[in-house]
């Protein structure tokens, strides 16, 4: 099957009112289990990579290898840049074949410099005809590289049209209440802010932090809006309790158990997401 764009995918989405998963991977292991699962179900799926995991996998190789899989498989698999907030890692990404990146400029403290910032990235993505994803407000709780840990700032729908239309982005990552990384407590998401959202803009709408969600916090923020949900902590923990089960498997067989969990894993957000079928 034919490499996809996310716009491509998150397209039929939108039409529909079903999400797609997307999942971080590191190495072939996590790309095939994800694409494996996406198979299984018959679904869409985004897979892909971001400037925090860079020493994990550098692009030169780990994309050429999600992308002859994506290519290979039975069902629609576009490959995606995560939260990226450095320009040179951007242009490094475009240079290296994704078919859509992530401008994160939440940690910016002035709103101005997000929007003409991200305006930018957009300018030069679309002239090699890639997509942009934008976040507004902060989704929270990942870390920058002082261990700085960013605060959530829930997105305001008044602010979200004039973003969109200023910056040309393709997809909008909301914050309505969750948060990256393991809950300590449990999340209450802001559904009528999210649905406010969905009636102020257009484009696909992007729901980070979806590791510790309910199944209802899923499938209220999908029918609120959502196309896209950013699945990796849950995947992570998956492959970390099959290789804790299993203490005295050498390593070859420790990434086959992790390989088989993250994929069981997987499966149960894509059917959980609405994908299933939809390939």
């Amino acid at each position: 099957m034919a490499l996809y764009t996310m716009k491509e995918i998150l397209k039929d989405a939108q039409e529909k009112k079903y999400g797609v998963g997307f999942f971080n991977a590191v190495n072939m292991e996590m790309a095939r289990a994800y694409i494996s699962a996406a198979e299984e179900c018959s679904s869409p799926i985004i897979i892909g990579t971001a400037e925090a995991l860079l020493p994990y996998g550098a692009f030169e190789w780990l994309i050429p290898m999600m992308i002859e899989q994506a290519r290979r498989a039975k069902v629609p698999v576009a490959i995606h840049l995560d939260h990226t907030y450095r320009f040179e890692v951007l242009m490094q990404a475009l240079r290296a074949g994704f078919g859509s990146i992530m401008y994160d400029g939440s940690r910016l403290k002035d709103h101005e410099d997000n929007v003409c910032n991200s305006a930018e990235i957009v300018k030069i993505a679309h002239a090699m005809g890639v997509g942009v994803e934008c976040e507004l407000g902060s989704v929270g709780g990942l870390s920058d590289e002082t261990g700085k840990v960013d605060q959530m700032v829930y997105t305001e729908p008044g602010d979200a049209k004039d973003f969109v239309d200023r910056t040309g982005a393709d997809f909008l990552a909301v914050s309505i209440g969750t948060q990256h990384g393991v809950y300590k407590a449990t999340p209450k998401l802001d559904i009528p802010r999210l649905k406010e959202i969905r009636r102020t803009v257009d484009v696909p709408l992007v729901l980070h932090g979806g590791s510790g969600l309910s199944d209802d916090d899923f499938r209220n923020s999908i029918a609120g809006g959502i196309c896209k949900v950013n699945v990796y902590t849950d995947v992570i923990l998956a492959a970390k309790q099959a290789i804790a089960d299993n203490p005295d498997a050498g390593y070859t067989d420790l990434c086959l158990l992790a390989e088989q969990a993250m994929r069981a894993a997987t499966v149960k957000k894509l059917k959980l997401f609405g994908g299933e079928g939809r390939a």
